[in-house]
């Protein structure tokens, strides 16, 4: 097995993680508005990518990270006093890994490649997120939206309104609107493109399990990814200001009127991660900070969620449950969870996340921990002194929360900081 890569110093958030915060992002998740058309829905037929529901996993699978990984069904190594894994698991494929070290703790079938749903948008966010200032406008045309699948979901982009890209950014990972992500990916020189980008960016990390067709992740002939590459993509993005502040934020104003563009009215919309904002049956997970979720009629539902307690953070991926359970993939992702927080110290990893290509040169010439230089916007942060309060958006639990004369206060110091051991990856 490959030595794990683990993150120096620390990658554990300064999350707040009392009842008091849980109990914030509940009374967010209440009064939210979610518009019907906007729903991470269903699409697509599964005609379009091969029935996965009825497939068996490969007899040997890709050995990055570790060759027990290459073998079907669970993997885990439990020394004395561990727990065991939770019985009422049905997904077809789960991983559970330390993101700080990059130490697998147990896996299901971690290189089955399976449809990503819109779990591949974390992808595609680490891919383009770094290319455009927040603050930067277009105005959408016709053509930003064609090509998008029927019954896509969508947060609600209109032709001939001019939208920043943070506008846009929060549409993408609040609403999983594939809207949001024609624009952004024409902004970035059209699809064709945008999936190149992806799949280079894909390749660096070395997430050989993924073949990207689509940007928005909609189920498409061909396109498929793993549990073991959602969560490379995720860890990578997580290395990034902007995306773990998108990851973590509940609930945020879209724009919904404008005049001489200028926007004039904005409605609310709400993180369809109900880890992070809780649904009829089902509470905010404590401790959750992201990351994102995902549902076509192929590749059933799939998530990957980041979550800290006891100064160790985790990120664990869920591949399309098999059960009629409500919010199955959330619940079996809390499981999984819950598990790898009570197993600390108490098992031996089956594998490892590996670091980019260019990580494996640059490892011994690499500066002091700590020291990847910042990619604009997007690039690692010193958490802030001193309070900002929110405007535009409300974070949700990944983010410290406090309620003060009735002002939405975001704790700056608090914000989950993931710094990585190699350089800042070269924009491709």
């Amino acid at each position: 097995m490959k030595k794990s890569t683990r993150v120096p110093g620390p990658l554990r958030s300064a999350l707040l993680t009392t009842s008091a915060v849980l109990l914030t992002a509940s009374a967010l998740s209440l009064t939210a508005v979610v518009p019907a058309s906007a729903a991470d829905k269903p699409s697509g037929s599964p005609s379009q990518g091969g029935d996965a529901k009825k497939a068996d996993p490969p007899a040997n699978m890709s050995k990055i990270g570790g060759d027990q990984l290459a073998k079907p069904g669970t993997q885990v190594n439990l020394l004395t006093g561990a727990p065991v894994l939770p019985k009422d698991l049905t997904a077809k494929s789960w991983i559970v890994s330390d993101a700080e070290s990059g130490d697998i703790l147990a896996a299901h079938n971690a290189h089955w490649e399976l449809p990503p749903a819109s779990t591949l948008k974390m992808l595609f966010a680490d891919t383009v997120l770094p290319k455009f200032p927040k603050t930067t406008t277009h105005k959408v045309v016709p053509s930003d939206l064609a090509g998008m699948g029927e019954g896509s979901s969508l947060v609600g982009v209109k032709e001939g309104f001019t939208y920043t890209v943070h506008d846009l950014w929060l549409g993408v990972f609040l609403r999983s609107g594939n809207d949001a992500v024609h624009v952004l990916s024409a902004m970035n020189h059209g699809v064709p493109q945008t999936v190149k980008d992806m799949q280079a960016h894909a390749e660096e990390l070395q997430a050989l399990d993924t073949n990207v067709v689509s940007p928005d992740g909609y189920d498409a002939p061909g396109q498929h990814s793993s549990a073991y590459d959602l969560t490379l993509f995720a860890r990578s993005g997580l290395q990034k200001k902007d995306f773990r502040e998108y990851a973590s934020t509940a609930t945020a104003k879209f724009p919904e009127a404008q005049k001489k563009g200028k926007t004039t009215g904005r409605f609310e919309i709400q993180n369809t991660n109900r880890l992070l904002t809780g649904a009829p049956g089902l509470d905010p997970y404590k401790g959750i900070a992201g990351v994102k979720n995902g549902n076509t009629t192929n590749a059933g539902a799939t998530f990957t969620g980041v979550a800290e307690r006891n100064n160790r953070v985790l990120l664990v991926t869920v591949m399309n449950p098999d059960t009629k359970e409500s919010q199955a993939v959330y619940k079996e992702t809390a499981r999984l969870l819950d598990w790898g927080f009570q197993a600390d110290g108490k098992v031996t990893p089956v594998g490892t996340l590996v670091p980019p290509k260019s990580a494996t040169s640059a490892d011994s010439s690499s500066g002091p921990a700590g020291a990847a230089s910042p990619q604009g916007d997007a690039g690692p942060d010193k958490p802030a002194a001193h309070a900002a309060v929110a405007t535009d958006s409300s974070s949700g639990i990944g983010i410290a929360l406090a309620i003060t004369g009735g002002v939405l206060v975001v704790l700056a110091g608090a914000v989950f900081v993931v710094r990585k051991k190699w350089p800042a990856q070269p924009k491709s």
